[in-house]
């Protein structure tokens, strides 16, 4: 079920809010629970098999590092929580990706590749379940008190499928107790219209156009540059969206979920950038792997290392290919360059008059290579941009292009080149009543099919 469907826009989400102010208070974990299980059975009934095991294993592996009086105990109950996680994770994101690999190694059909189907939303579900179990042993986060509550913590339906990445530290007390009024209900649905807003008049009006370039065997460098720009402002319209729908839908049941976007595209370095796009995501990268490491504690070198090596995994974890190798190497690379040149202790390494283009540039170079489907097509963008197939627009793609792509291209950019003092995504519900926006967003989903979020497939 996704949010922008008429399905979960006239059917299940008012159902569920109905029932749920309806029910006592102690009834509504309960409550949660059960909608989050038939909004992720809609999908797949049988994939609910993997994410209650994930959350029931990494409860247990949490009690018994809890209660451990041995650290060599705690220390166990810790390997094998996040071991659990890690190995479900390898085997239905990345088993096709080895085996294929080593096929093509071996230069043959030598090991069978077999077909599995990754169950959505389970990189962010063993992220956050990895997050409690490592927390608990720390001693930063209580252990759940009930099985209820962390199966409604790891299935909970705002935020499963594309986050943001939660942890129950942050969250435990919210289970116990959460505050309802109808400021912070209509605060919610205020948010949530916008993320709604955000993926169907922007990001969805966009990636036609981004589409079209991509597949493009020869694009010449406006094309390339075109389509380049297009997939990143769908991207962060989708993406930025889905989070907004999340942060709106929690604050209707009383939960605070954190921000997770804060004007990226305004960012004069990509140290900046990764404070300001998933947020969530760049401080679980940070607390649970660039500090594990050593972060900056083992001299320049090891910092260095450290970096790239994050931001690889951090690659890795968005899918099982090349190409978000790659990206994760760029922007690592990027970030252990700002570090030598002393990003720690200034806002920006750049020279201020080039600082936010240059960093746009490396920005936008790098979503080349996330978006492609392989590094063969990535070449084929780059190719373009340096102009080897030509400069201009060509007449065809000029026809093709429909109006909404140019209009809401170029709003797309406005709006994401905006600095407020906190990115809440309200710039277009400022000029536009949330009533009219929500007219809008009726019209459109109604007339379009459905657009899955690009977070989905992650």
């Amino acid at each position: 079920m996704v949010f922008s469907t008429p399905i979960f826009l006239f059917g299940f989400l008012p159902v569920f809010l109905a029932t749920y102010y309806v029910v006592p208070k102690a009834a509504r974990n309960w409550l949660i629970l059960l909608a989050s299980t038939l909004f992720y059975a809609w999908w797949r009934a049988d994939a609910l098999i993997v994410l209650y095991a994930i959350a029931g294993g990494s409860f247990v592996a949490g009690r018994v590092a809890a209660g451990a009086t041995r650290p060599e105990v705690r220390k166990w109950a810790v390997r094998l929580g996040v071991g659990f996680n890690l190995a479900v994770l390898g085997w239905f994101k990345y088993t096709t990706f080895i085996l294929g690999n080593l096929n093509t190694a071996l230069g043959g059909d030598a090991l069978t590749v077999p077909e599995i189907i990754l169950p959505i939303g389970l990189s962010f579900l063993a992220f956050q379940s990895i997050s409690y179990v490592i927390d608990v042993a720390r001693g930063d986060a209580p252990p759940a008190r009930k099985l209820v509550d962390f199966l409604a913590f790891s299935s909970l339906f705002p935020q499963l499928i594309a986050g943001p990445v939660l942890r129950y530290k942050d969250l435990a007390h919210q289970f116990e107790a959460r505050s309802h009024s109808l400021s912070i209900f209509a605060r919610g649905v205020r948010r949530f219209v916008e993320g709604v807003a955000m993926k169907l008049l922007v990001a969805d009006s966009v990636a036609p156009l981004a589409d079209r370039i991509f597949a493009l065997p020869d694009p010449t460098a406006a094309e390339a540059w075109l389509g380049a720009l297009a997939y990143s402002v769908q991207l962060l319209f989708d993406f930025a969206g889905y989070s907004a729908m999340a942060i709106g839908l929690g604050l209707m049941i009383g939960f605070r979920f954190p921000e997770n976007f804060d004007a990226p595209y305004t960012s004069r370095s990509i140290t900046e950038f990764w404070r300001r796009w998933h947020i969530s995501l760049s401080r679980w990268l940070r607390d649970y792997l660039y500090v594990p490491l050593g972060g900056n504690r083992g001299g320049a070198a090891k910092t260095y290392r450290n970096l790239l090596l994050t931001m690889v995994l951090g690659g890795i974890w968005h899918g099982a290919n090349w190409t978000f190798v790659v990206w994760g190497i760029w922007h690592g690379g990027l970030m252990a360059l700002e570090r030598a040149l002393g990003a720690k202790s200034r806002d920006t390494v750049w020279p201020r008059a080039i600082a936010w283009p240059l960093t746009m540039v490396f920005v936008i170079l790098g979503w080349v290579v996330f978006r492609a489907e392989t590094l063969a097509d990535a070449l084929a963008i780059y190719g373009g941009m340096v102009g080897l197939n030509g400069v201009a627009l060509r007449p065809e793609l000029i026809t093709l292009t429909a109006p909404t792509e140019a209009i809401f291209l170029i709003i797309g950019l406005g709006l994401s080149l905006r600095r407020p003092g906190r990115w809440q995504v309200p710039s277009l519900a400022q000029r536009l009543k949330p009533a009219v926006l929500s007219l809008l967003c009726c019209v459109v989903v109604q007339a379009r099919t459905e657009s899955p979020f690009l977070y989905f497939q992650f």
